[in-house]
């Protein structure tokens, strides 16, 4: 979740210097566990939120806080939002499919779903994306390989979704609206890598602004479908500023030194992780009930993610 979200490997830091970050920093091992965490809560305060708050007001409060974050840090290390009209209209459709879509469909697929199976749900996005990078990006090319962790993973999904029992009691609106949540973030990371990779803006710069104009599509949206709430219970409110401020962004703050000082592949097992803290949240403090078919399902989706973004040794004959 982007947050996953789910990360955003396309879009790794090129101007933090990783030899600092290793001197000063905490241990990355502790801060892949921080990361994971905190967007495996986060299904859980999405689900606390909607239970006082309309899921457009969710997502505006998780975006706002969320710039917040980032908007301090920009101004800590001095850096500028991103200049170029181009630059503002690539980054306007990104903010709408890493953050202003996928961020609303989860909330209004927990109105009717455990966060429990919207956790799992997230988990598909790896699976969503290698097989649309196979068709829409042409150095990535089909193998046997991630041809049958594509396989193993929608078995897993199907397992989850308990489809030899004709999907009885599952509430086919919500887990839709939560698995459309997980293919937009890929839309979203092929629509970066196409139009943004490569820019002389750093990703703070650009992260910043994006999650900035997600704001500001919230903000015209969210007036038109909900009415503003005559109360406003502190929890819930303590929720959304924490999915906002923690979820969203201190976790990309988190995520960008990660890929900066153990590369994007690694950082990216984050997402294996936050399916597994967000089913033991949703059990632990919402009471959520699983069946058998839940967490076996989620296991052999997070197999096949990981079958099909491995990439095989090369040969040692193949080495000068």
């Amino acid at each position: 979740m982007s947050t996953a979200a789910p990360s955003r490997t396309s879009s790794a830091p090129t101007h933090t210097q990783t030899g600092s970050v290793r001197r000063r920093g905490l241990d990355w091992r502790i801060r892949f566990a921080v990361l994971s965490t905190v967007w495996g809560f986060s299904f859980l305060l999405i689900k606390v939120g909607t239970g006082a708050y309309a899921p457009f007001q969710v997502t505006f409060g998780r975006l706002f806080f969320g710039t917040a974050v980032l908007a301090v840090a920009m101004a800590v290390r001095r850096d500028r939002l991103p200049r170029g009209i181009r630059t503002w209209m690539h980054l306007t459709v990104a903010a709408f499919l890493l953050n202003a879509l996928p961020f609303s469909l989860f909330a209004y697929s927990e109105l009717t779903i455990p966060s429990t199976l919207a956790g799992i749900c997230n988990a598909t996005s790896p699976l969503w994306g290698m097989a649309l990078s196979m068709v829409a990006l042409s150095e990535d090319r089909p193998t046997r390989r991630r041809v049958a962790g594509l396989g193993i993973g929608f078995l897993g999904v199907l397992t989850v979704l308990g489809a030899w029992q004709g999907f009885s009691g599952l509430d086919f609106g919500g887990t839709a609206m939560a698995l459309l949540a997980s293919l937009s973030y890929p839309i979203g990371w092929i629509y970066v890598r196409r139009t943004l990779a490569g820019s002389s803006h750093s990703n703070l710069s650009l992260t910043g602004a994006q999650l900035l104009l997600a704001t500001i599509q919230l903000a015209v949206v969210t007036p038109l479908f909900t009415t503003l709430p005559s109360s406003f219970p502190l929890v819930p409110l303590v929720a959304v500023i924490a999915l906002g401020a923690l979820g969203t962004g201190f976790a990309l703050l988190l995520q960008y030194g990660l890929v900066a000082e153990v590369g994007p592949t690694t950082a990216q097992m984050v997402t294996y992780f936050i399916p597994v803290i967000a089913t033991a949240a949703g059990v632990a403090v919402l009471d959520e009930q699983l069946g058998w078919n839940t967490p076996a399902g989620a296991l052999i989706v997070l197999a096949g993610a990981a079958l099909s973004q491995s990439r095989p040794k090369a040969r040692a004959a193949a080495q000068p």
